[in-house]
């Protein structure tokens, strides 16, 4: 591998960027900023300058020039659905992750700093005679959508299931294992668990993403800080209740439901170790979480009439054993098990970053309202 990437991951309090050099991690660092500093912008989105000062500050402590990058990898925004793989961020793309179209959060702040980032680099290589430009890229957006028209149908015509999953890291994992394997990905059918703050089920085939939840829209297992799918009725209830504004349901949803409803706390080790001290609504919790994720993909198995060739379990939260093994034994009639830890978000950025410099990958082109 030769060529040098900058990958981007913007959070809500965090950014985080990796630096590679060859093939080779350089450095990864995770910045946190203060909720003092955020609090003078509206929305994530005002915070460009602030993201953009702390990149840049960072490199130079790290020596890093801004002539030396050749392309910036940044993770995916909310835009309307699109099709896995690598898409360079054109003005297009820019302009619809700067309007959000599926809702605010700060991935859609990472792509922008990314096309500022390439911008800085182009006009230190101009005044250094340098000829090679620097693009910015994005790689499997959450909004993947390659669903088979049969999955999406929903219960009433004006709900279709909607994806929005883990695909950058879902898609790495099962890479990862076909590597292991000696196949090509697109030989692999497999079912990915992503299981952390929020979960998601993918199921993989001919190298798309076939079928999953919309992990951000309420639908799927309960998670961290999911509800995941509740009952409709008494949702409709409670939003009728003149309890609670809209935006306090959808918190309740998402943000504040999982475990954060439950216990307070969005620290899943806390709720590991309170059932470890023999809390049992700790316990029993945890065994409703794992059962709930294995429902998931035993359902998703159904799509292929069960033809897996292996199920694969990811997510910060597969770091726990223990947990893990309470769903393979739920899943493992279906196909072997393995287990991914971690999220790999960044070294996925970076090797699609790779894939584009070596010429390996078609870079798509973003296309709004794809039908």
């Amino acid at each position: 591998m030769t060529g040098r990437i900058l990958a981007l991951n913007t959070g809500s309090t965090t950014t985080k960027i990796g630096y590679y050099d060859s093939g080779r991690k350089v450095f990864e660092e995770n910045i946190f900023h203060s909720l003092e500093k955020l609090s003078r912008y509206n929305s994530v989105m005002d915070q460009g300058h602030l993201r953009l000062a702390t990149i840049t500050e960072f490199l130079l402590s790290k020596g890093i020039r801004l002539v030396d990058i050749d392309l910036v990898m940044a993770r995916s925004g909310l835009v309307t659905p699109m099709e896995t793989g690598v898409y360079e961020i054109t003005d297009v793309l820019e302009d619809a992750l700067r309007h959000c179209p599926n809702g605010v959060h700060a991935c859609n702040l990472c792509g922008l700093l990314a096309c500022d980032i390439t911008a800085l680099v182009n006009d230190a290589r101009k005044g250094a005679g340098m000829t090679d430009v620097c693009k910015a890229y994005m790689a499997d957006p959450p909004m993947a959508d390659e669903m088979l028209p049969e999955t999406r149908i929903g219960g009433i015509p004006e709900f279709p299931r909607r994806a929005l999953c883990h695909a950058l890291n879902s898609r790495s994992v099962v890479r990862h294992y076909a590597k292991g394997k000696g196949v090509r990905p697109e030989a692999v059918t497999a079912i990915v668990a992503h299981i952390g703050g929020g979960t998601s089920v993918t199921l993989h085939r001919d190298g798309r993403i076939i079928d999953t939840n919309d992990a951000l829209g309420g639908d799927g297992p309960l998670s961290t800080e999911r509800a995941g799918t509740v009952p409709a009725f008494p949702l409709i209830e409670m939003c009728f209740s003149g309890k609670y504004t809209e935006a306090e349901v959808k918190r309740k949803i998402v943000g504040e439901g999982g475990a954060v409803a439950y216990f307070g706390t969005n620290d899943f080790r806390s709720v590991v170790a309170m059932a470890e001290e023999g809390d049992s609504r700790a316990a029993l919790f945890l065994e409703g979480f794992c059962l709930g994720i294995a429902k998931y993909i035993v359902a998703l198995a159904s799509v292929v009439c069960g033809k897996v060739d292996v199920i694969i379990l990811t997510g910060g939260i597969a770091h726990n054993a223990a947990l893990m093994e309470k769903i393979r034994t739920r899943v493992a009639f279906i196909a072997p098990v393995e287990v991914y830890p971690g999220g790999n978000e960044m070294d996925s950025l970076a090797e699609n970053g790779y894939a584009v410099l070596a010429g390996e990958v078609k870079v798509k082109t973003y296309r709004p309202n794809r039908s």
